[in-house]
């Protein structure tokens, strides 16, 4: 018999929020019907801070939350739980493998990002997603020691999965490097991914994973899909990632978030659909 879910971990981008970056009224009042009903609810994203912040608010999140996919643990209040960083090795040697690549670069660093770029369609989509705007940069070298996160952005497929196969192969692990988008490659901290991150949440909350339903769409999602006791991914996923999690919602164009909370987690506290 499957165990009643007690906490619900939902991903961000792709996930929680529609195309458009916005929070859907259905999935608001979603997550307050599950929290009507005892079960907690949080988030958890490559985001940083600044870009979860508004969320937590609308959303009314009084538990951690997790930026940098659990790199950074910390509470609508500002205050920090746990932070993780990436080694300073493996960020100049990322940057150096990026450096003579048509790759623009960002890095995350004290709650600030820093651009190699602050043009394009995707510098648009971040200035909306982390809440703040870019500090156009090439002297990256300088933030070494203190780096929450790279992305290296690029819309060339190949290129993307020829740098994230390189770093992996050096710094698999001593850093998490995967793909948060399709054009996006992240590099966190190695206990920052959403596995670890899942975990850490769901100890504050009290709750066994086997008792934690999780929502995704992306590889750097997997982590946390596979440790938790109910996964969900959403239809708009990649193939690749849908076809290692048996249970599917809606995609987050089609209120997949809410879906997933009134007919299949619901049910699983007793709550008929």
């Amino acid at each position: 018999m499957s165990e009643p879910i007690r906490l619900v971990v939902s991903d961000v981008d792709g996930t929680l929020v529609d195309p458009d970056k916005k929070l859907r009224a259905a999935t608001v009042a979603a997550v307050k019907r599950l929290e009507a009903a005892g079960v907690g609810f949080t988030i958890i994203s490559a985001r940083p801070r600044s870009g979860l912040g508004w969320l937590a608010d609308e959303l009314a999140i009084d538990a951690p939350i997790g930026a940098f996919n659990g790199g950074t643990v910390f509470g609508r209040d500002g205050a920090i739980d746990a932070r993780f960083r990436v080694p300073a090795e493996v960020v100049n040697d990322v940057l150096a493998m990026a450096a003579d690549k048509p790759v623009a670069i960002w890095v995350f660093a004290d709650d600030r990002w820093y651009a190699s770029s602050g043009e394009g369609t995707h510098v648009e989509h971040e200035r909306k997603a982390s809440s703040q705007e870019p500090e156009i940069t090439q002297d990256f070298a300088r933030l070494a020691d203190k780096v929450d996160k790279i992305t290296l952005v690029s819309d060339d497929a190949e290129l993307l999965r020829g740098l994230l196969d390189r770093a992996n192969a050096k710094h698999g692990e001593a850093a998490t490097i995967a793909q948060s988008q399709t054009y996006y490659l992240d590099v966190t901290a190695s206990k920052a991914n959403k596995g670890d991150g899942v975990e850490t949440l769901a100890k504050a909350f009290g709750v066994p994973l086997s008792q934690v339903a999780v929502l995704g769409d992306q590889a750097n999602d997997l982590p946390m899909l596979r440790r938790a006791g109910l996964p969900i991914v959403m239809a708009n996923a990649p193939d690749a990632v849908k076809e290692q999690v048996s249970v599917h919602t809606r995609s987050n164009a089609d209120d997949g978030v809410a879906h997933a909370i009134d007919h299949i987690i619901m049910p699983r506290i007793g709550v008929p659909s």
